[in-house]
């Protein structure tokens, strides 16, 4: 049997605004096993900018997945995900939701508007590197990437 190995790294956009979950994501995945650029923005308007290539993101690649916070400023995360699922360059783009609300009705809007996975935050430092590695090892090492998504 024939081992695919990675040759290109992993595009990955962050879209949280949390400074010190953004430090603790950036230092889990540079100790990654799997190579991966991470891109990070705190907002939704940015993060739709990037993915749309507008302005000052007009040469950002296109990630290869999207770990999305709910509770942004200037475009909720709820609203970003609808726009993301819409768009017919975007919607093949796998949204991992990672938020902090265990609210019911978060989990059912965001399955609704398509999102990929939906991840509660743990509180505790210990678990939230268990949650991001199990991230890692699923969406990196695992799941077969549209390759048709970054044009």
């Amino acid at each position: 049997m024939q081992v695919e190995t990675q040759t290109e790294p992993i595009d990955i956009l962050l879209v949280e605004d949390n400074p010190g979950d953004v430090r603790l994501t950036q230092e889990i995945l540079k100790e990654s096993k799997v190579r991966n650029n991470l891109m990070v923005v705190d907002n939704g308007v940015d993060a739709l900018g990037l993915l749309r290539r507008q302005g000052p993101y007009r040469d950002a690649p296109r990630p290869d997945l999207i770990l999305l916070d709910l509770n942004l400023p200037k475009m909720d995360g709820r609203e970003l995900l609808a726009q993301i699922k819409e768009d017919p360059a975007l919607k093949r783009i796998p949204v991992v939701i990672l938020t902090t609300s265990k609210a019911e009705e978060d989990v059912l809007k965001t399955y609704n508007l398509h999102a990929n996975c939906y991840i509660s935050k743990p509180i505790g430092l210990e678990q939230f590197v268990k949650v991001v590695r199990s991230i890692e090892n699923f969406w990196l090492a695992i799941v077969k990437l549209p390759p048709d998504h970054k044009r």
